[in-house]
């Protein structure tokens, strides 16, 4: 990152640069917040005593040109962990989307951590309490499921079928035992 890039960072942390322009972050709302600490809460209950860390709001330097502030992310090479943030690639990040963010996660963000190499990124909307999970294949994102918490109304929609399909918990690429319920995920959200 360039002086003045780094000089303005310290500054004022709501930004976010991609390609090496900034772009402001706005802040976010109270669902937004509560959907982050209760992932944040889940990943640092299995992860405590593992290799792995789980952070929340802390910078992602993948390049002089790329640095992000993902919502919440899991990094397991203790190598790239500074004060200031982490100097390397997290194995897993999760961006909670909003309207004024969707079109930054689902485009020029996704198509960064794919190519500097996320193994797994989530898009985590709120409103719809639902979750897609990205996991990274030769090189490429692909959608490995979307899991939904569904209203009364439109579990009674669906077919015994359809219930039998649906997943609760989401699990997690990294550990073989790592699962993370949808209803933890959700908590407190209205």
């Amino acid at each position: 990152m360039n002086e003045m890039n780094l000089a303005y960072k310290e500054e004022n942390n709501d930004y976010e640069v991609i390609d090496g322009v900034i772009y402001m972050m706005s802040r976010p709302n109270t669902d937004h917040m509560t959907v982050e600490g209760n992932i944040v809460t889940v990943f640092k209950n299995y992860l405590k005593g593992k290799k792995c860390r789980p952070f929340n709001e802390v910078d992602v330097f993948l390049s002089e040109k790329d640095n992000f502030v993902p919502d919440v992310m899991i990094v397991c090479n203790p190598d790239i962990i500074e004060k200031k943030g982490i100097y390397g690639v997290p194995d897993l990040i999760v961006e909670i989307s909003s309207p004024s963010t969707a079109r930054r996660d689902r485009m020029e963000k996704f198509f960064k951590y794919e190519k500097y190499g996320v193994k797994e990124y989530w898009l985590v909307f709120p409103e719809e309490k639902r979750v897609e999970v990205y996991l990274l294949k030769e090189g490429k994102f692909e959608l490995d499921d979307v899991y939904s918490i569904f209203e009364d109304y439109e579990w009674d929609k669906l077919t015994d079928e359809q219930k039998a399909e649906v997943k609760h918990e989401i699990k997690i690429s990294l550990y073989d035992d790592f699962y993370v319920k949808l209803d933890d995920i959700f908590e407190d959200i209205k």
